[in-house]
């Protein structure tokens, strides 16, 4: 999903899905879907009413409006002028209410769009906070080929020509699912959730060298794509000589972490070498890692199991063997 900035870019791409209209007219400045300075950059992106946490969209439904019923002629005035003062960057009526005249004639000296929608504010704040927590994530680009791997979303890194499209294509024959090649884009949409798609240019393609570009989803079906999944290991392709091998830990191997936007992700290091089967290595790097989430490690399973052998092992006679 590619960024929004602007209550403009937000009514074209999901204004019709929840039947949004302008009742202010489209013309005015363009409305930021972030704040610009002080506390105006700490507000909320979407709420119902709101003046003590305000929100850049804020959204009155019939409860708001009985709310607002209950109130004082002066506690009325003040609530809603607490309303516009704190810049919203558009006031939404869920229910197809008609604004009262208070709302017009600030919303025209604040320059505050007002918009309609037949539908509840449950249902518009719940459709607008999936939407903008996608929209707007802060977003990078990782080279790399990003697969779905036994259900989980792999990204695998490597040098220049190291074998990675090749890998790729040998996972995609096991059955594996290809998401984007070259540069996948990932976006930070929950604190500690990266979700990786592609490029539109780049969906379905991979480039193999010697083959040239593939559709892989013409050659192997639509089973064979995805176009989102959310990162959860990252396989990185490496050349070893031997004493870089040497020092390669036997029982824990080479798991350490990247951080990306923020986010630490489970790295393993696959060492490159002709005759190594690399789309099974992967495969297995991915199961050890689901039994890592499930709380399993096989490394530290052996080292209690040696030293419950220690413990328990009956001691040598003195004089030694007979």
């Amino acid at each position: 999903m590619t960024q929004v900035k602007t209550l403009q870019e937000v009514m074209e791409r999901i204004g019709p899905r929840l039947k949004l209209r302008w009742l202010t007219g489209q013309r005015g400045p363009v409305q930021p879907l972030r704040g610009t300075a002080g506390a105006i950059c700490g507000q909320s992106l979407v709420g119902s009413l709101n003046c003590i946490h305000p929100n850049r969209l804020q959204v009155i439904g019939q409860p708001e409006l009985l709310y607002l019923a209950d109130l004082g002629k002066t506690a009325y005035r003040e609530t809603v002028k607490k309303l516009f003062a704190s810049r919203p960057a558009a006031v939404i009526f869920a229910d197809d209410i008609d604004p009262e005249a208070s709302f017009w004639n600030w919303s025209k000296s604040t320059e505050t769009p007002l918009l309609g929608s037949p539908l509840s504010d449950g249902e518009i704040v719940s459709h607008l906070r999936y939407f903008l927590t996608n929209a707007l994530a802060d977003r990078t680009t990782v080279h790399g080929v990003f697969m779905e791997v036994l259900g989980m979303g792999v990204l695998l890194t490597g040098d220049p020509a190291i074998g990675k499209s090749e890998l790729a294509l040998d996972l995609i024959n096991r059955g594996q699912r290809l998401i984007a090649d070259d540069a996948p884009e990932f976006a930070h949409i929950a604190p500690e959730t990266l979700q990786g798609s592609c490029p539109p240019l780049l969906q379905d393609f991979l480039e193999v060298r010697g083959l040239g570009v593939l559709n892989i989803r013409a050659m192997f079906g639509e089973s064979a794509v995805r176009q989102s999944k959310n990162l959860n290991l990252i396989v990185d392709l490496r050349s070893l000589n031997e004493k870089e091998l040497a020092v390669i830990d036997r029982l824990s191997g080479t798991l350490s972490a990247r951080t990306i936007l923020g986010v630490a992700v489970p790295e393993v290091t696959m060492p490159v070498a002709p005759g190594r089967n690399l789309a099974i290595l992967v495969e297995a790097a991915v199961r050890h890692q689901i039994l890592r989430i499930r709380g399993y490690d096989a490394g530290v399973d052996f080292i209690e199991r040696q030293n419950r052998s220690v413990e328990t092992a009956a001691p040598l006679p003195v004089g030694g063997f007979e």
